[in-house]
């Protein structure tokens, strides 16, 4: 049984500049993305395994630099970025295994412009958003895309508890591999 149908729409957070689009692709769209993203190369640079498109994001500088373009985004990822509210340049693609997570942060401010969108493929996980001592959570499903921006992307971080399952509503969702697809514009740090 796919406890995720019986799950009640999940209330989107009130933070402004925060935007959550279920079903934002079909399940083809998401199968012929994962059997996409499957066959590129992935990098061991974290605890996860991660792929960068347009720029290459340095973890420990902290930052992109004009040397680190790679190339304009690949071909497979224009249909989704073409949907996007904003055109993006670069793209990053994280693997989260169930347990796996992200602590909390906010995207690099002088790397990357006001509005971040992220794609969830494959599983669903909760993300936490705080500021000051306020937390809120949103489970966000498969195929859905948050979008940040304004307050949502400056002033609260976001977090995806490193844990194997999820309580929403009261139930208990097993998490399954799932793929995150992050979309940004680069503001170029020269070295």
């Amino acid at each position: 049984m796919n406890l995720l149908f019986e799950i009640e729409e999940e209330t989107t957070p009130d933070i402004p500049g925060l935007t959550y689009i279920p079903d934002f692709i079909t399940r083809d769209e998401e199968s012929t993305l994962i059997a996409e993203i499957d066959e590129q190369p992935w990098l061991n640079d974290l605890k996860r395994r991660v792929q960068h498109y347009g720029y290459k994001y340095d973890y420990k500088a902290r930052t992109v630099t004009d040397d680190a373009y790679l190339g304009p985004l690949p071909d497979w990822i224009t249909p989704v970025a073409q949907k996007l509210p904003f055109k993006p340049d670069q793209a990053i693609v994280n693997e989260y295994l169930p347990g796996q997570g992200i602590s909390a942060h906010v995207d690099c401010v002088p790397c990357f412009d006001d509005m971040i969108a992220s794609l969830s493929l494959g599983s669903g996980a909760v993300m936490q958003f705080t500021k000051d001592n306020e937390k809120q959570e949103l489970y966000l499903k498969p195929r859905s895309l948050i979008v940040l921006s304004g307050e949502a992307r400056y002033k609260w971080t976001h977090a995806i508890p490193a844990r194997k399952s999820d309580v929403v509503d009261g139930f208990k969702i097993k998490r399954n591999r799932r793929i995150s697809l992050t979309f940004r514009n680069v503001i170029v740090n020269t070295p």
